[in-house]
């Protein structure tokens, strides 16, 4: 997996480099702004993007806006933004297609390295990857969202599912068997109106309809 790192500050940028490289993902660019970012995540070469939100000139949320054009011009683009915040309102953006191959992790928060990459390499084959903090941000929302139908247990479950748990995760996490939790996925795919279908995956689908919302 070929990867481009944008991170401002230069030891957790070199850091970053080295992390990823260690775990046998190739660093093709590691810049330190925004200049030359939009070409290099439009490289044919390029997998996947780890970009922090704010980058210079501004220090705002450069990060997300090169986020957001490169899957504008690729859909379905992975990205995985590294943030001290939560920026709400382009992470909604961020999130809007229903692509998936989408991480939102908050720095302080990323204490295992190889957790961390297994979460890259999520990203990368497709997956969504959001730190609970994202999670519970983008869930302060109007209650008027057909979301409302799920009981607290199946949004405790969903939020998992944000995480990027397996069932066997959210089942440990909530001491529950991995019966009970494909039930409650079930359920939530029923009540988000999800059907089966071939070319979708309704574990993903079912996640962003929830942080859309």
């Amino acid at each position: 997996m070929r990867v481009v790192v944008a991170e401002d500050h230069a030891l957790l940028r070199d850091g970053l480099t080295r992390l990823l490289t260690a775990y046998g993902l190739e660093v093709l660019e590691a810049l330190e702004g925004t200049s030359g970012l939009d070409q290099a995540l439009l490289r044919p070469d390029v997998d996947l993007a780890v970009l922090d939100v704010r980058l210079p000139p501004t220090f705002t949320d450069e990060g997300l806006r090169a986020a957001i054009a490169a899957r504008t011009a690729r859909p379905g683009f992975p990205v995985m933004v590294l943030s001290q915040y939560v920026e709400q309102l382009y992470a909604r953006e961020l999130l809007a297609s229903g692509d998936g191959a989408i991480g939102y992790l908050l720095k302080d928060r990323v204490a295992d390295a190889g957790e961390f990459v297994e979460s890259v390499r999520r990203v990368g084959s497709g997956g969504t990857v959001l730190d609970p903090e994202v999670v519970a941000a983008l869930m302060s929302r109007r209650r008027d969202e057909p979301i409302d139908r799920l009981t607290e247990r199946e949004r405790e479950v969903l939020a998992l599912m944000a995480e990027g748990r397996s069932n066997a995760a959210i089942a440990s996490a909530l001491w529950v068997t991995e019966k009970a939790v494909a039930k409650h996925i079930n359920s939530i795919f029923t009540k988000l109106d999800l059907p089966v279908a071939v070319d979708d995956n309704r574990r993903v689908l079912a996640v962003l309809a929830y942080l859309r919302a």
